[in-house]
């Protein structure tokens, strides 16, 4: 059984306090979306398919305790209360994808003749709920995808070892992962030999997040210094890196968690195939390259703090990007719920498969 990051039920939703991980198992509540702009900005959640469900969620519940007897006024605070969602954190897309879907379904909706008020509430409320049935399909699309490329590209003869960054799995997502998810995948298939996830500093959801998964899963693991990873593909056999992504941009760069543009550059050198994986909501095709994506600046005191603890020295400048961003030409192929793409193919692969859903 897979942790759960999001428990929705019957307009109820709680979501696991992440910053109190792996000391403190704890849910909160999230009644409104005033909290669920607060949980995704401090991160409690985090991880861009997360975002966007508690986001959405989060209206959703907001919805449903409220009255309304106009269906352009109802309209009108959808789109209010998703645009506001959005500047909880810039870089991830997965929520403005969401909140653009959404604002065009309420628009559908107030046009519908058909459809009285408490209908157009109704019908909005169920297509939120039905995202987190789809994300849980679309990460197991995506682990079954990564694992078969894998096995057939990169396998050889044996088992496969795995380096990831960050945290990818059921903490990030509605359940299973995406970079975890293929990891469950290769596990599953009994392909899996080892599974090395960097610390992830300064926030450490590598060490606080995956290895916690990782444990729970009794998934055969080690934890590596982010600075450890050229000595580890140097010294072990590492057959693949497989990292998530909060973005990715027309021509494939991807904006992932601040420490993956060095591993693919390391991974370049040796040899290494360096994989994406994520779904199509975090396609972004409005962008032309990563040079447009927005990078999130955070607080200075989550590198000079741990625990509580300063260990910086005082009086000390700090530049604490959240993400970086992966130039297409170090990326090796990109694991979605419905294939895997070179980036190269993204222009012309994604606008089809888009219309044809």
């Amino acid at each position: 059984m897979s942790l759960e990051a999001i428990q929705y039920d019957n307009g109820k939703l709680k979501i696991l306090d992440q910053l109190l991980l792996p000391a403190k198992t704890e849910y909160i509540d999230i009644e409104n979306v005033e909290d669920g702009w607060k949980a995704i900005n401090t991160m409690q959640v985090r991880g861009a398919p997360a975002i966007a469900l508690v986001g959405s969620l989060s209206l959703a519940v907001e919805l449903l305790r409220g009255s309304f007897t106009d269906k352009t006024v109802l309209r009108q605070e959808i789109k209010n209360k998703l645009n506001y969602l959005i500047t909880s954190r810039p870089t991830a897309v997965n929520l403005k994808n969401a909140a653009s879907e959404l604002i065009a379904l309420a628009n559908r909706l107030e046009a519908d003749a058909k459809a009285d008020v408490d209908k157009m509430k109704s019908k909005f409320v169920f297509a939120i709920e039905e995202m987190l049935i789809k994300d849980i399909a679309d990460n197991m699309a995506i682990g079954d995808v990564g694992a078969k490329t894998i096995c057939k590209k990169d396998a050889g003869e044996g088992l496969v070892s795995i380096l990831t960054h960050c945290n990818t799995g059921s903490l990030a997502t509605a359940g299973y992962g995406t970079a975890l998810g293929v990891i469950r995948a290769l596990k599953a298939t009994n392909m899996l030999d080892h599974v090395y996830c960097t610390e992830t500093r300064p926030y450490n959801q590598g060490a606080r997040l995956t290895a916690y998964e990782l444990v729970f899963e009794k998934i055969p693991a080690t934890l590596i210094c982010d600075s450890a990873v050229a000595a580890l593909m140097k010294t072990k056999k590492v057959t693949a890196v497989i990292v998530g992504a909060d973005r990715v941009t027309a021509n494939g760069d991807t904006a992932n968690k601040i420490g993956t543009y060095q591993i693919a550059v390391v991974a370049k050198e040796h040899g290494i195939p360096f994989y994406v994986a994520a779904p199509f909501t975090t396609i972004d095709m409005s962008l032309p390259s990563g040079n447009s994506i927005v990078i999130e600046d955070r607080p200075a005191k989550e590198m000079t703090d741990v625990a509580g603890t300063r260990i910086a020295a005082p009086g000390i400048s700090c530049w604490n990007p959240a993400f970086d961003v992966t130039p297409a030409n170090l990326i090796t192929g990109i694991f979605t719920e419905k294939g895997c793409f070179k980036p190269a193919e993204l222009k012309e692969v994604v606008p089809k498969l888009q219309s044809e859903s």
